[in-house]
């Protein structure tokens, strides 16, 4: 079982230390992201909805506003911002000492989430690399940034998994990636391997495998497998019936060391986070 190492996110000034796994609620203001337990369409559903995961031990509520599945309905920033405008203000009501990151790949609607309406993290499905103007945003706003790993757009990735060695190539793409931001002045950037963008099912569990790999590139790893085709299509269900493979694909990432796991049902990855804990710290005990 891989040692957790803590590290430090500065939060608007604060620094906050992440000495335990933490927890990414999943919140979509869209008619159509994959899941649809995961959509709310008006403030109060929204506000119950941020309220439960924050009761069931969230630490971080991620806002999407603009689905990134294939096929998905295409929204312009100005809607992006419209739908975001209104969901972090109601968050902010109801929650106004919560932790919210904001999941767009798009520079413009980052800066007015973080300056306008109070957001805490930008979440980048694209690693920068679907708005040249994102990195330099995010070093301005000086946010902890979430890096993550795909190859080309949503509607072309699933034809673009050719990797001599999938784990080498998306930890040197991400090495070079948070050097850019680094070299930037971005202190704090989360790594996410992109898991179901740009890969296969068998490259997809090879990640898995290889999670302890990541933890060279000296910066928290974040998880974010719920309810996705690699865990509903071996099981032969469907994304409302794949949380309990959902669980165990999230434990075997955090007996890795993972420091974030982006779900859609908070209660059973608090559970997973505190059994986990638990039998590292039994480990240590044992040790000494």
């Amino acid at each position: 079982m891989q040692p957790f190492k803590p590290y430090s996110l500065n939060l608007k000034g604060q620094l906050v230390t992440i000495d335990r796994p933490w927890v990414m609620g999943i919140v979509n203001v869209t008619p159509d992201s994959f899941y649809s337990g995961s959509r709310v369409a008006d403030e109060q559903s929204l506000i119950e909805r941020v309220q439960t995961m924050l009761a069931e031990g969230a630490d971080v509520i991620d806002v999407g506003a603009c689905s990134t599945r294939p096929g998905s309905e295409s929204v312009d920033a100005t809607g992006e911002m419209e739908r975001l405008e209104w969901a972090l203000a109601a968050i902010r009501r109801a929650a106004p000492d919560a932790i919210v990151s904001v999941d767009t790949y798009r520079a413009e609607v980052a800066r007015r989430c973080v300056e306008q309406w109070g957001a805490d993290i930008i979440n980048d499905i694209s690693g920068g690399t679907l708005d040249e103007a994102m990195f330099s945003t995010v070093a301005s706003l000086r946010v902890p940034y979430v890096l993550m790993h795909m190859r080309g757009t949503p509607e072309t990735m699933a034809g673009l998994t050719d990797y001599d060695n999938v784990a080498a190539d998306v930890l040197e793409w991400m090495a070079r990636r948070i050097d850019e931001l680094r070299q930037l002045g971005v202190a704090d950037v989360i790594a996410d391997p992109g898991f179901g963008f740009a890969k296969t099912m068998e490259q997809n569990y090879e990640l898995l495998m290889r999670l302890e790999a990541f933890h060279a590139l000296n910066a928290p790893l974040l998880v974010g497998v719920s309810r996705k085709r690699m865990i509903y299509t071996p099981l032969a269900c469907d994304a409302d019936h794949a949380l309990n493979g959902t669980t165990v694909v999230n434990t075997v990432a955090l007996m890795q060391g993972t420091h974030f796991l982006r779900v859609h049902d908070v209660r059973a990855a608090a559970e997973a986070v505190k059994l986990t804990t638990q039998m590292r710290q039994s480990i240590t005990s044992m040790t000494k």
